[in-house]
């Protein structure tokens, strides 16, 4: 019986994970260029930071003194023993190794919405699960070793210009990732005794790769260049003195921020650089970088962007 039940949990990884994401296709591929790689290494931090807090969430579901000794290693390896130490720490020295500066991405100012949406939703699936099923969301660990070994031949193949210091972070996980694994799949294997509990480790499994790939779409997407879709037709309402963007089916009307930030969508500069030209304009206003690529990734949902080739 177990031994279905982990071919069913390992299936799931098989097809879900997310290493088969496009974006990490690329970058193991070496095709992602510098600034795409700084983008995902400033985003992916704030996945790094959910990290610890939802293992604290885990640990206080548990009452086993003997759980929580195993469990709380993994808040040590993130947070580390002592100030500069731990996985968190070496993910910002990743981040000073692309180009990035190191007090920009530990504030989280530039976290992408579909990221932080992404991340905050897996501490919420924690939050609302029970410490059976918040384990089985652990268990993409279980692919986790395979892809960081994938990672490291990928960066020293493709991304020479990251010091080796850098990659301590992915040499790390290597090891820890395996031993997280092996004690996670120990865990449900023992504890999901019957067909229901088996099921809900399956979903919450799935849903958890679904989060990874959210985290990806949304990082793929701040490289698009959008432009305005060939359907759309600008025109002013003269009524309303307002701007409205004319789709066959519908119409948009946009407000002056709106009207700004389409005028920029010209194909040529990607979501990220609007974003960076929006906030170079208007250095007063909080959350400008958020805000913009919220509305171009509304604008692109409803057809009134498309994507340049």
């Amino acid at each position: 019986m177990s031994g279905a039940f982990e071919r069913r949990l390992r299936t799931v990884l098989a097809e879900r994970y997310h290493d088969r994401h496009p974006f990490n296709l690329r970058m193991h591929a070496g095709t992602l260029t510098p600034t795409e790689l700084r983008t995902w290494v400033r985003n992916r931090y704030y996945y790094q930071t959910r990290i610890p807090i939802k293992d604290g969430i885990i640990l206080a579901k548990a009452e086993a003194p003997e759980f929580r000794r195993a469990w709380v290693r993994r808040i040590h390896d993130h947070d580390g023993e002592h100030a500069g130490e731990g996985g968190l720490a070496q993910w910002l020295a990743l981040a000073e190794a692309v180009g990035l500066d190191r007090g920009e991405v530990e504030s989280l100012r530039l976290v992408l919405p579909g990221v932080r949406d992404a991340c905050d939703d897996y501490v919420r699936l924690v939050t609302s699960s029970g410490l059976l099923e918040s384990v089985a969301a652990s268990l993409t660990e279980m692919s986790a070793a395979t892809i960081m070994a994938e990672r490291i031949a990928a960066f020293e193949r493709h991304y020479p210009w990251v010091s080796e210091q850098g990659l301590r972070y992915f040499r790390s996980r290597t090891i820890l990732a395996r031993r997280d694994a092996e004690g996670g799949l120990r865990f449900v294997l023992e504890n999901a005794r019957t067909a229901a509990e088996q099921d809900r480790c399956v979903r919450v499994l799935e849903r958890k790769c679904e989060i990874l790939w959210r985290l990806l779409d949304a990082v793929e997407a701040a490289s698009a260049r959008p432009r305005l879709a060939s359907a759309a037709n600008l025109r002013s309402d003269a009524v309303s003195d307002a701007d409205l963007v004319v789709l066959p089916e519908r119409a948009v009307r946009l407000n002056s921020a709106g009207r700004e930030i389409l005028g920029l969508c010209d194909g040529a500069q990607s979501c990220e650089q609007i974003a960076a030209a929006l906030r170079a304009r208007h250095p007063e206003a909080e959350g400008v970088e958020s805000d913009v690529h919220a509305f171009l990734g509304h604008m692109l949902r409803l057809g009134v962007l498309e994507a340049a080739p």
